[in-house]
């Protein structure tokens, strides 16, 4: 199968880097792919019944100000990683697993490319990677 979008998703913790070279490997096998890398910030928001409302009436700051760390991160962890993505993103969304479906199918990604993602252990670590696959195969197109 030729992949043509390639999406690196990071926690931006200290061994993503491992992940980001196996992306990068994959990346430089396929001359016509492009790579986007992806770094989610949980949303501030808490759910009552169906309703989702702002953790603090300082929200937008607050989220503001974590999306700009995480982007001076982002950049350094690119630079770090030699890495030359078409599009690195830092979004916020309520989960990960939201998040990463959302951006997959916005950008019509061939490939997910992803490691741990502020996971511990092998059960949390299934759990969120079938929630993913999920997603993204109840909304696949043939």
């Amino acid at each position: 199968m030729s992949y043509e979008h390639i999406l690196l998703v990071t926690d931006l913790m200290s061994d993503a880097d491992v992940v980001a070279q196996k992306a990068k490997r994959i990346v430089e096998n396929r001359p016509n792919a492009k790579l986007s890398v992806l770094h989610i910030v949980k949303d501030t928001m808490v759910g009552f019944g169906y309703e989702l409302v702002p953790a603090s009436s300082l929200y937008d700051e607050i989220d503001d100000e974590r999306c700009q760390e995480a982007r001076a991160k982002l950049a350094q962890f690119l630079e770090r990683n030699d890495l030359h993505a078409v599009n690195s993103e830092v979004t916020t969304a309520i989960s990960n697993s939201e998040g990463i479906v959302n951006y997959c199918h916005k950008h019509d990604v061939d490939l997910l490319v992803i490691g741990r993602h502020e996971r511990h252990g092998i059960a949390a670590w299934l759990s969120g990677a079938t929630q993913i696959i999920s997603c993204l195969t109840s909304h696949a197109t043939a």
